[in-house]
């Protein structure tokens, strides 16, 4: 079960994360041309990377208390016993990532307060881009790349 779950997190990565910077890129052209927020596309490019990053988010978390590197490395170890990259995995990537969506959320929720095109395109782009970046720092990019 480890495994598969694992799988299914490493790969659902690289999906979430590209739907994400699309929908950033997406919203920042929509700002600076002046679009006007088409309900089709940039309305469903910014919840489906809302989605993609809530789906990673549970099997994140379904993972954290089934892997050897999560909650259990904590109860083993210890806070203090903890290397940096078992911190990484087991601290700081989990806590970063769900401040990281709860970001994503705010932005998708603030956006469909607003009316004017350029009023939703900055809320997602400002939220968006912030949770893309902490997602981006507390990415273990050791285990991407083996």
């Amino acid at each position: 079960m480890y495994e598969t779950i694992h799988m299914l997190h490493s790969y659902l990565a690289y999906i979430a994360l590209a739907v994400l910077i699309l929908a950033v890129i997406n919203a920042i052209s929509g700002l600076v041309g002046k679009r006007i927020f088409n309900m089709g596309k940039d309305l469903r490019l910014s919840l489906f990377a809302l989605i993609l990053c809530h789906i990673q988010l549970l099997v994140g978390l379904i993972l954290y208390f089934v892997s050897p590197s999560g909650l259990s490395a904590i109860q083993e170890f210890g806070m203090g016993g903890l290397t940096s990259a078992a911190r990484l995995l087991a601290v700081e990537h989990p806590f970063i990532n769900i401040l990281a969506i709860a970001s994503i959320t705010v932005g998708w929720s603030r956006h469909k307060k607003f009316v004017d095109g350029a009023k939703k395109f900055k809320s997602i782009a400002i939220f968006y881009t912030i949770g893309l970046l902490l997602i981006l720092s507390r990415i273990p990019w050791g285990q991407w790349f083996n």
